[in-house]
């Protein structure tokens, strides 16, 4: 065996934890995520077990763990380095603390224009 092949095979150690056991066990835990997820829209939910106010955060934090299974596992960012990480994920927590201000706040001008009368 060459030098450079020899070297191509020791230098993906830092992607060895993705053996197909590892890829099935992800796999199958976002498939229990959007069933809870479905349980929860098509039977809790219309039975009124659990109300929307509550269902919403909850399908929130789901879907952000389906999230992190995706981008840590099948898109291998779990194995890069941890700058490359803090890049991708500081950005998007800014983005989700605009979107609850933003939400907020667009109920707050609701509200507003409802006590107004328009």
């Amino acid at each position: 065996m060459s030098s450079a092949t020899h070297h191509l095979h020791e230098d993906h150690g830092d992607h060895e934890g993705m053996t197909k056991k590892k890829i099935f066990q992800v796999l199958g835990i976002l498939t229990a995520i959007t069933a809870i997820e479905f349980f929860i829209a098509l039977y809790m939910v219309p039975h009124h077990i659990i109300e929307y106010g509550v269902a919403n955060p909850i399908y929130i934090i789901l879907t952000l763990a389906k999230a992190y299974f995706i981008v840590a596992f099948f898109m291998h960012l779990k194995f890069e380095a941890t700058a490359l990480i803090y890049t991708i994920i500081v950005p998007i927590l800014f983005i989700i603390g605009l979107i609850l201000v933003l939400t907020n706040e667009s109920h707050h001008w609701v509200d507003v224009h409802q006590a107004a009368g328009y």
